[in-house]
């Protein structure tokens, strides 16, 4: 594995309903909304893990400015979490032809498949659209004795078992691969690395705040309340350049590692959609985009626009799922 992936996301989705083992019924199309330019309305939007998350976060806040901006209403975010996205990507595949939901995803998604030995694939979606780009964070709580990205390198390669390191992705996701990537680029075996896997950001925060890992390494916007509180401190983060929402934060490569990672987010339909519900969705995610809102949004989360739609981003899947192939191959976790 190169020091310097090229894991580009050019980072990072209370059930209201149970998953069923086979697909519902799809409900009727109707894309009458986006020709009339009213709102649309009836969309549902799974998230495939706990709330709270990276992929929660980008879901609830893409469900109030569809609202807020009257591009769609009443638009349903409800998680569905279990096996890294797996569970929720089986219920999508389930759903065939059922053009009003849709999932948040993204680089997690794309190796949890191969971890988790998931029947369900993303090539068996419909592409929607990729939304953001975020980079990565290495952070500590308040008390942690490490007070530089140094200071925690020099004590994980002095015993890199026993400092645990939690990530808000199963093994495979964006969280495993940046620590087993910055491990490599420090000069640790991956294989040596103490990664504590929690479902989603929900789970990693508590676990972090609770000392009960060293450090954590996770998209920077899910630590951003509470690295405005005092409550945690990011060492580093894993962009090319500083980032405007963290200016007294390094790069990993200011501070002298050769990393850069960058995760992302974005949003698949079940298969078989019709014409009509896949322009529904892609209209009123455009619209969102280019609204004042989201762009608001992206300043205030530090997300970085990466949007893209329809047959680009399934180019783009395609791609994101023979890199991370790659990978876990070399680590062992994929066949």
């Amino acid at each position: 594995m190169r020091s310097r992936p090229m894991l580009w996301v050019t980072t990072a989705l209370v059930a209201l309903v149970t998953a069923t083992a086979c697909g519902a019924t799809a409900e009727k199309s109707d894309s009458s909304n986006a020709d009339s330019g009213k709102p649309a309305t009836g969309l549902r939007l799974m998230v495939p893990n706990t709330a709270g998350g990276g992929y929660d976060t980008t879901a609830r806040t893409a469900a109030k400015v569809l609202d807020d901006a009257k591009i769609a209403t009443g638009v349903q975010v409800f998680n569905l979490p279990g096996a890294g996205g797996t569970v929720g990507l089986q219920r999508i595949v389930n759903e065939k032809g059922n053009g009003k939901l849709a999932m948040q995803m993204g680089l997690g998604v794309v190796g949890a498949t191969y971890t988790s030995k998931s029947k369900a694939t993303l090539t068996q979606t419909t592409p929607i659209a990729k939304m953001i780009e975020e980079a990565g964070a290495i952070v500590v709580p308040k008390n942690s004795p490490y007070k530089t990205i140094q200071d925690l390198v020099t004590a994980w390669k002095a015993n890199p078992k026993g400092l645990a390191v939690g990530g808000g992705s199963s093994p495979g996701g964006p969280d495993h691969l940046l620590p087993m990537q910055l491990a490599q680029a420090v000069g640790i075996n991956p294989k040596d690395v103490n990664f504590v896997s929690y479902d989603g950001g929900g789970e990693l925060l508590p676990a972090l705040l609770g000392s009960k890992i060293a450090f954590g390494a996770s998209g920077f916007g899910e630590f951003l309340d509470q690295v405005e509180s005092g409550q945690v401190r990011v060492l580093a983060v894993t962009s090319e350049k500083p980032i405007d929402a963290l200016k007294d934060v390094p790069t990993l490569k200011d501070s002298g590692i050769d990393l850069v990672f960058t995760n992302w987010r974005g949003i698949v339909a079940p298969p078989e959609i019709s014409d009509g519900d896949k322009k529904v969705w892609i209209d009123a995610l455009t619209k969102m985009h280019d609204s004042p809102q989201w762009k608001a949004e992206l300043t205030k989360h530090g997300w970085t626009d990466a949007f893209v739609t329809g047959d680009e981003f399934g180019t783009f899947l395609t791609e994101q799922d023979k890199a991370v192939a790659d990978i876990l191959t070399k680590l062992g976790l994929a066949a």
